[in-house]
């Protein structure tokens, strides 16, 4: 059913601009970077959100990294500046399984995003937003903007890295490309590499935005509000949805209930589109999306094995048992080939892919395990 919300026209592009509300936010702003496949950052900004405080030492430091449409609002409820509450918010803060009477909990959101880090909807050079221009990136480019981060935190060390999906691509990449600045890892639901059916999936989703006459080549953020891209991106939001929950839930959920000529999961995928648009930007879609593709730990590393025998942290790998998108084999792959893992651990989920944020007291255990 749709609601007055609905009837608005969608903002050109729902990223965080130059004169919205802050909310929680800090921002970093440090300096170039070229990314691996070309391009140039020249002045790189990453927002980022903390709770508790750093030890004298820097040492309870934990790095909180965020999936795919996920920002740095971890915790906290919605609010001026944070459309939506936070997305870890039941495992973070006083007494729960992030600490915040014991850790200092960074989460940045990602370079190439668009709540608040240098993204496609910042201003480029000359000062229009960058748009289709933006240099395509790899997680490590991303990590490689993080560890700036870090050393503007003052953080030589990780007390713990911790993602899921393209969050735990990331802490992975950490792990790998900066051994001794990472105590300890924990892996949800990713993988060493993006598979090929992982790869055909998101390129469906990028088709799906590109081809959006709203598009313009990535060059619609001047746009007036209902003529960006969003026909496209909540495509792509459809797509990605349907693999990141699991058949037996959408079965026992809406089965082929349905009003008006219309099944009820048609409603649910609508539903989940539209919030997206409103929140997100198309452009930092296709480039997030393009970066996971990218995906490969074992990438001029001699390969996936080798890669992996880099990590020295202690390590937890879990892994969602209905997860179709990144499917357990992925994780089981990592456990073994990491020397710190503790063998894999796996969440009981109906709920699919998605069960890495959903199910918060099966993940909140596993924290404790790994932080105790």
């Amino acid at each position: 059913m749709n609601t007055a919300a609905d009837t608005v026209l969608p903002p050109v592009t729902g990223a965080w601009r130059e004169g919205d509300p802050v909310g929680a936010r800090r921002f970093a702003r440090l300096g170039p970077l070229r990314p691996e496949r070309g391009g140039e950052l020249p002045d790189v900004t990453l927002a980022y959100e903390t709770w508790g405080r750093p030890a004298p030492d820097g040492s309870n430091a934990v790095l909180v990294l965020h999936a795919l449409t996920g920002d740095s609002h971890a915790a906290g409820p919605a609010g001026p500046g944070h459309p939506t509450a936070g997305w870890w918010d039941g495992l973070i803060g006083p007494g729960r399984p992030l600490d915040t009477d014991r850790w200092f909990v960074v989460a940045p959101n990602v370079l190439g995003g668009c709540q608040g880090s240098t993204g496609p909807a910042s201003p480029g050079p000359g000062g229009r937003p960058w748009g289709g221009a933006f240099p395509l990136l790899t997680p490590r480019d991303q990590v490689a903007a993080e560890a700036l981060l870090a050393d503007v935190l003052g953080v030589g060390r990780w007390a713990a890295v911790i993602g899921g999906s393209m969050g735990g691509m990331r802490a992975l990449e950490w792990a790998v490309t900066h051994p001794g600045r990472v105590g300890s890892l924990f892996l949800l639901a990713c993988s060493a590499a993006a598979s090929a059916e992982q790869i055909a999936w998101s390129d469906a989703q990028i088709q799906a935005v590109r081809n959006d006459p709203g598009w313009r080549g990535g060059h619609y953020h001047d746009a007036p509000p209902g003529r960006g891209p969003h026909l496209g991106l909540g495509l792509a939001r459809r797509i990605a949805h349907v693999t990141y929950r699991s058949e037996p839930e959408l079965a026992a959920r809406f089965g082929r209930a349905g009003h008006d000529g219309r099944f009820d999961v048609q409603d649910y995928l609508d539903h989940h589109a539209e919030k997206l648009v409103r929140r997100f930007d198309a452009a930092s879609y296709v480039v997030l999306s393009d970066a996971m593709n990218a995906h490969d730990i074992g990438r001029d590393r001699g390969g996936v094995a080798a890669a992996l025998r880099r990590v020295r942290a202690a390590t937890l790998v879990a892994a969602v048992d209905s997860d179709r998108l990144y499917p357990p084999s992925q994780q089981a792959e990592l456990a073994g080939g990491i020397a710190g893992a503790d063998g894999l651990r796996v969440i009981r989920s109906a709920r699919g892919h998605d069960g890495f944020l959903a199910e918060t007291e099966q993940v909140g255990a596993l924290l404790r395990e790994l932080l105790a």
